[in-house]
């Protein structure tokens, strides 16, 4: 089977297995996709030092692949008179809009929230653009494949089936990013639902799933931590630390209100939140939990949500978006976690307090 998915935990080095594949692969017309812009200058990066440098790889985003494979050398299949003169990534179409207006605004830049839908369309209005594909690429690369939605899930199901090998690595636990998060079509895969959709493909034999689960950012206690975010029903295999650094303070604590400012004075952790409203109480340097997706830290401390709270309190499940932006909050960190609650409930981490 020549498509493979790698779905691996917080920490587990997805994005270099990709970079050390293309150092491999050096007889193959490579082009590799992720959906963020800081995500594709870190693969340029690591190519450039790592990889060589190397006329066969091309690294794009996922809108740009779509715009430079389907929408500009094939829109006239669907509008012969129009031609593609941009992008908008802010716009949409009026509710009831239809034609060229469903996709493209007054100035023929075709609509971000639109893109997907036209791109599948113009891949079924002529197959000349898939044969194209074939010819320009041996391999595709996806990075961060659970940020896909609405139709770029049919249009991945098309590589799969294409003379293209795709190679996807992932982690649906920190499925907070989405390239349509309003669109409708395949809602019900968005996000950390979307291992049912890889799952059903890999029945259906488009796809083999490997699981990675081994971290080398979160200590044990951490990984162990994180494991727990996460219903058990979801089948996730649990998560194996490489993290074998030891300091003064190492693993996840429970931390007082009032206890805050000493425990950031004395660890300078980052701290984090999922929004203003969830850490108001706290005058703290905070960045949100969406917002350093990727990123790394030594200490972390977290203000939770109701739900996180509830969670930690009484064990009450979290519904699959809050447990993968708490998913990804609490795998930034390297040696400890500290989550602010001052009711800790039947919790048995371990509750920090000042040395006396």
């Amino acid at each position: 089977m020549p498509n493979h998915l790698t779905l691996a935990v917080a920490g587990g080095r997805k994005t270099q297995g990709l970079v050390d594949y293309c150092g491999r692969a050096t007889d193959r017309k490579i082009a590799v996709l992720t959906f963020t812009q800081t995500n594709q200058q870190e693969i340029r990066s690591r190519l450039a030092s790592q990889a060589g440098d190397s006329s066969t790889i091309e690294v794009m985003g996922w809108y740009t692949f779509l715009l430079r494979h389907f929408a500009q050398p094939f829109l006239r299949f669907k509008f012969p008179e129009d031609r593609v003169m941009g992008f908008d990534f802010e716009g949409r179409p009026f509710q009831f809009a239809k034609g060229r207006s469903r996709f493209m605004d007054s100035g023929n830049r075709v609509y971000a929230c639109e893109l997907g839908k036209l791109a599948f369309e113009l891949m079924k209005a002529t197959p000349a653009l898939l044969r194209r594909l074939e010819c320009i690429y041996d391999e595709i690369l996806i990075d961060e494949v659970q940020d896909l939605a609405s139709f770029d899930w049919e249009i991945l199901e098309v590589l799969l089936g294409s003379k293209i090998d795709v190679r996807m690595v992932g982690d649906v636990r920190q499925a907070v990013l989405s390239t349509n998060p309003r669109g409708q079509k395949n809602k019900k895969f968005g996000y950390a639902a979307s291992l049912e959709w890889f799952r059903d493909r890999e029945a259906k034999g488009l796809l083999t799933i490997a699981y990675a689960t081994v971290t080398y950012r979160c200590r044990v206690e951490i990984a162990t931590f994180s494991d727990t975010i996460f219903d058990a029903t979801w089948g996730f295999p649990s998560t194996t630390s490489e993290n074998l650094s030891e300091t003064d303070h190492d693993g996840v604590f429970l931390l007082h209100t009032q206890h805050v400012d000493e425990y950031v004075g004395q660890f300078r952790p980052q701290c984090l939140r999922h929004s203003v409203s969830s850490a108001k109480h706290l005058n703290l340097d905070f960045q949100n939990f969406k917002g350093v997706k990727g990123a790394t830290f030594d200490r972390v401390l977290l203000a939770p949500t109701a739900n996180i709270e509830s969670f930690i309190k009484k064990g009450t499940a979290l519904e699959a978006t809050a447990a993968a932006a708490f998913y990804v909050a609490a795998t930034r960190a390297r040696q400890s976690l500290a989550i602010v609650i001052d009711k800790v409930g039947t919790s048995t981490l371990p509750v920090w307090t000042p040395t006396p």
